[in-house]
């Protein structure tokens, strides 16, 4: 039995998609049972046989994180430290979602990704209050799944590649910063890993990346995103777009953002027996079900 916490979030709902698809017994819940506060997870949860919990539910508004700290780290923090709670209480094997951000991007560009073992450092609010978490689940549970990941996009949510659909549509010349590198992840990438170490009964426990494959600029990441739409006709009769590469010190935010975030996978692909694709043809696949979508709402 799997409880899955954040399900209608932007990974949890693919998740449940999934889920539902492979006909695995599960409840699922969201805002309507506060993670913030413990008692309500134990009235959700009572007289249910759990064996898994999967947790989806962030504080994830990186900008806004700067403003609303408390409300970051009530979430990210205190609520992550409540389903740890309830589950060592419970005997239940916790799988937690978190963040590529709990890094500071002083790795070397093109030298070295990040590895599970290398030394955090986040640099914002919100990533400061993700890191808070992990190390809630590590004083807690002497068994735990911690998966990081990064640069996420899905069908359910805003994220980077509805975002710049968007703006090709709506005005040009169009920025976007060069100097931050990472590795973009689909949702359905990394949920079905997510169902895999729960089918394999995995007792590898501890901390693992999750990308795809690659490395890219959010200004290469839009160039592709620009093209791949494109040719999937996804654009209408839009023009040529103009998509300029800029610094981050042009786009200035309330968040720091790291410069250079990249994975390594070597954990997770050994561990697990995983082959991950391209986030080149991860994203062609979500363009290409993005199309049929929105070609049957027509009909």
């Amino acid at each position: 039995m799997i409880w899955l916490i954040g399900n209608k979030g932007m990974l949890g709902s693919e998740v449940e998609k999934l889920l539902k698809e492979r006909g695995l017994t599960y409840w699922a819940s969201d805002k309507e049972v506060d993670i913030g506060d413990y008692k309500a997870l134990e009235k959700f949860g009572k007289d249910k046989e759990i064996k898994w919990v999967i947790n989806c539910a962030a504080y994830t508004k990186v900008d806004k994180a700067e403003e609303e700290v408390d409300e970051a780290f009530r979430v990210n923090k205190d609520g992550v430290r409540n389903i740890t709670l309830f589950s060592t209480k419970r005997q239940i094997r916790l799988i937690h979602i978190s963040t590529d951000y709990v890094f500071d991007s002083q790795q070397e560009w093109g030298v070295a990704a990040y590895r599970e073992d290398d030394k955090t450092n986040p640099i914002n609010i919100y990533s400061k209050s993700k890191l808070a978490g992990e190390k809630e689940i590590k004083n807690i549970l002497e068994k735990y799944f911690i998966i990081r990941t990064a640069w996420l996009y899905g069908f359910n949510g805003n994220n980077f590649v509805f975002t710049m659909l968007n703006l090709f549509k709506e005005k040009e010349p169009i920025r976007v910063v060069d100097d931050q590198r990472g590795s973009p992840t689909y949702t359905a990438d990394l949920a079905d890993t997510i169902l895999k170490i729960i089918e394999s009964g995995s007792e590898k426990f501890g901390i693992y990346h999750f990308t795809n494959e690659g490395v890219t600029s959010w200004y290469e990441f839009a160039q592709v995103i620009y093209n791949k739409a494109k040719k999937l006709g996804l654009l209408g009769n839009k023009r040529q777009v103009v998509i300029k590469p800029i610094k981050t010190n042009e786009y200035p935010t309330l968040a720091k953002r790291p410069g250079y975030s990249v994975l390594s996978k070597d954990k997770i692909k050994k561990e697990f027996n995983l082959t991950i694709r391209s986030w080149e043809e991860a994203l062609e696949d979500f363009l290409s079900l993005l199309k049929i979508k929105e070609e049957k709402l027509k009909m």
